[in-house]
């Protein structure tokens, strides 16, 4: 599955990407939702960065492996680590949504953004509002809307504030029960497959450990038998158990080259690899290059 970019989005909703974009740690904005629906909803992917949402009309809505139909005003809250796509089904869907990057919150906030419910795996991200309840988060958006344009030097300082409002706003309601449950005991397997696997990144330190590598692994720590987790995978997703672990852990391998200073063995000790050869030719033969080399090569960029 692919992740959408912000510069891809930005593509797709603004036609125009802001300068200096993939320089920026933290990058925030906010929108309303009427002036950015676009023609074509996005595919149901992960997105590359965070987004909470206040919509108002009836839309359909693919969030991890739950389905549901809202009508109404419903503020939700999307993480990058669940893939997603919202569909309107009202003609004049309104509201407002605002994007971060998570460097947006910790550069200004102690803690992760994480750890807030919504977000955590497993989350309810869906909370439905009454009029009253529309009016006061809808005062929340404004005030970034207002916000974002102004030339005040401790700006995005206040706008950490409001999106720490909103949230803890939605803390204090009950998030929606409606969303449907799993189709089939395939679908659930699936699921906790990808919430075991999700729960492991990103690795954070150097003391940090990939521990569950194997279909096996996953197999015994859902206390199911091997070939069950590897035939409802397959038949949930057309992937193997053990494509879905490659690909995720050479995504990171690739996002601890590009973005850290640790050594190659340090990488190949947090991937669960006991030698750095091991890692090298396991990186080698699903991207074709070593790690040194693709670490070289991004770093010249």
């Amino acid at each position: 599955m692919q992740t959408l970019t912000l510069e891809e989005f930005y593509q797709y909703k603004i036609k125009e990407v802001p300068a200096g974009l993939k320089r920026e740690v933290g990058h925030f904005n906010v929108f309303t939702l009427e002036d950015n629906l676009g023609e074509n909803a996005p595919s149901y992917s992960r997105k590359a960065f965070y987004k909470i949402s206040l919509s108002r009309g009836r839309g359909f809505c693919h969030y991890a492996d739950k389905s549901i139909e809202v009508s109404g005003t419903t503020l939700t809250f999307f993480n990058p680590k669940v893939p997603y796509t919202w569909h309107p089904l009202s003609e004049d869907p309104t509201g407002f949504y605002c994007i971060f990057k998570e460097g947006f919150f910790s550069e200004r906030m102690r803690g992760s953004i994480n750890d807030f419910p919504m977000f955590a795996p497993g989350g309810k991200p869906m909370y439905f509002l009454n009029e009253k309840q529309d009016d006061e988060v809808s005062a929340i958006f404004e005030k970034m809307m207002e916000e974002i344009g102004s030339d005040y030097v401790y700006r995005f300082d206040l706008l950490t504030n409001y999106v720490t409002e909103i949230i803890h706003y939605a803390l204090k309601l009950s998030p929606s029960e409606k969303l449907y449950h799993h189709s089939d005991a395939k679908s659930r397997i699936t699921s906790v497959f990808t919430e075991l696997l999700e729960r492991q990144f990103p690795i954070e330190s150097s003391d940090q450990r990939f521990e569950l590598r194997s279909a096996n692994d996953f197999a015994r720590q859902l206390s199911i038998h091997v070939n069950h987790l590897n035939r409802a995978i397959k038949d949930t997703t057309g992937r193997t158990t053990t494509e879905h672990i490659f690909d995720r852990l050479v995504s990171e391998a690739k996002t601890l080259l590009k973005h850290t200073d640790w050594n190659i063995s340090e990488i190949s000790y947090c991937l669960g690899f006991d030698e750095p050869a091991h890692f090298n030719k396991f990186f080698r033969k699903l991207v074709a290059t070593t790690p040194s080399a693709y670490r070289a090569v991004e770093l010249s960029v």
